[in-house]
């Protein structure tokens, strides 16, 4: 398969890419603002987490999937198929009459949202030399935290002023105006040729994924039902893996995924995930349930996080001069880990600012971690494979949040259940359910204590899981002759 896409129409490319991926970052943060008030309309208060678990579990299965059908039909049909469907999701969600109906609805705009990110790197990938990928990315970067800043902002608005229902169709117009702009701007030469796409691998490999993170985020179901599923996981990975080696044209090609390069970076990816997602859900808690700040304080903290993330981002192109890419790698990696251990030193007299400052080292790393994995696996594959490459980093960051919000949640809770007898810890959850329920413990000096002690566990595990990414960034092969070592193994690849 010939390349790729035309560069002479780079700005508009880029330009729509950062509208289509805005649509699709803003997602989160505005559904979660709203979501109190459609339970009200709706009901069904059981399903609640389920209207983001929908969309998330579709997203990181179908991630993969819709990578591999890019590096055989082309970047620009997956990529508008993709936002179709998000549309169609989108569009029925504004119509949904019960929670269930909303939970299936969020399913299929999860299904158009797994086409967006991998596929749109992708095109940057093909768009733009390595040097000059950091300056796009960084752009990519600022809107992810400007959708974190304007997602609750216009979620408040929107349903305090119109329906609820505005929250999902905003998006109608902003995706079939990057519809029209890839159709007209984004150009590319793909060589037409019979592919057998692999079905079977597709549907063996979401039953695995789909089994393992309903596994890890229903944490509070039977043990039978858990250890179905986990058979599920087992038993169709197995199934998959052998479908995967006899297929012509496979999902996930194991010979790309096993290079070291690739499964090195997608190891450091998945770690990052896990300590970042830690990091995101535990330090807001404890601003406000240890250290009685206001939520306001509390997400000024992860800001710090969000400005970490894309100005290390718009600097790498500088750090690769001065630096090399090697250094750039190790020393972001190091700021990862040494980032986290701020959290240790937090006490419930300490200022937010450490908090701030610990979030900031750590989305600084996170973005040098991130960026130069993806560039370096995208420029370590040829066009027919660079789709595939992308999403497995993509997926590996998915699949690294939904095990770092199940296992350092699982510590957090293991440490209340140490320092607390049977009695306060029941009431300590009792009061972490409740809306005012932090404020109440912050004002509550044994349970404010008892609180510090169990969520300094969950610290050390995110510091763990930091110098963990840390040491397997150090196994990534970068160096003066990477690209060559790379090659053989991407010809030996291309043949299969």
């Amino acid at each position: 398969m010939s390349n790729a896409a035309h560069r002479s129409n780079r700005v508009p490319v880029v330009a729509t890419i950062m509208l289509a991926t805005f649509m699709v970052a803003i997602e989160a943060t505005i559904v979660a603002t709203a979501m109190p008030r459609i339970v009200g309309q709706l009901g069904g208060f059981s399903y609640y987490s389920w209207v983001f678990s929908a969309f998330l579990l579709a997203q990181s299965t179908t991630t993969v999937i819709y990578g591999k059908l890019s590096d055989i039909f082309g970047r620009k049909p997956v990529l508008i198929g993709g936002i179709l469907i998000f549309l169609a999701g989108s569009l029925l969600c504004g119509f949904a009459w019960s929670m269930m109906s909303l939970v299936a609805f969020r399913l299929l705009q999860g299904l158009g949202a797994g086409a967006i990110q991998p596929v749109t790197m992708t095109i940057i990938g093909d768009l733009f030399k390595l040097e000059e990928r950091g300056r796009v990315q960084g752009a990519m970067a600022t809107v992810w935290a400007t959708s974190a800043v304007v997602g609750p902002l216009a979620g408040g608005i929107i349903v305090d002023t119109f329906s609820w229902a505005w929250i999902f169709w905003i998006n109608l117009p902003i995706g079939v105006i990057s519809i029209i702009a890839f159709m007209v701007f984004l150009k590319e030469d793909v060589a037409h040729k019979q592919a057998r796409i692999d079905y079977l691998g597709s549907v063996l490999f979401s039953i695995s994924i789909v089994a393992l993170l309903v596994m890890l985020t229903e944490t509070d179901a039977g043990a039978g039902i858990l250890i179905s599923l986990f058979a599920v996981f087992v038993v169709a990975g197995v199934l998959f893996l052998a479908q995967e080696k006899r297929a012509p044209e496979p999902i996930i090609s194991i010979p790309l995924w096993s290079r070291r390069l690739i499964a090195t970076s997608n190891a450091a990816t998945l770690l990052a995930g896990m300590a970042l997602i830690g990091l995101s859900t535990i330090l807001p808690i404890y601003v406000q349930g240890v250290l009685g700040r206001s939520p306001i304080v509390a997400g000024f903290t992860l800001t710090m996080l969000v400005v970490g993330w894309p100005l290390a981002v718009m600097l790498s192109s500088r750090f690769y001069k001065a630096f090399g890419i090697r250094r750039t790698l190790r020393v972001g990696s190091l700021m990862f880990p040494f980032g986290a251990c701020f959290l240790l030193f937090l006490t419930p007299e300490s200022s937010p600012v450490i908090a701030g400052v610990g979030s900031f080292f750590m989305g600084f790393g996170m973005g040098l971690i991130s960026l130069t994995s993806i560039v370096l696996v995208q420029d370590s594959v040829e066009w027919s494979m660079r789709g595939s490459a992308t999403a497995s980093i993509i997926f590996a960051r998915s699949l690294g949040n939904t095990l770092g919000a199940t296992v350092l949640g699982a510590i957090l809770n293991a440490g209340i259940n140490h320092y607390a007898s049977g009695e306060a810890a029941a009431g300590l959850h009792q009061a972490l359910n409740q809306p005012t329920g932090l404020s109440a413990l912050a004002a509550d000096p044994a349970i404010r204590a008892v609180f510090d002690a169990a969520l300094h566990w969950s610290f050390w595990g995110v510091v763990v899981v930091a110098v963990l990414t840390f040491f397997t960034t150090w196994l990534i092969p970068v160096g003066h002759g990477w690209k060559r070592e790379e090659a053989p193994a991407a010809s030996e690849a291309a043949s299969h």
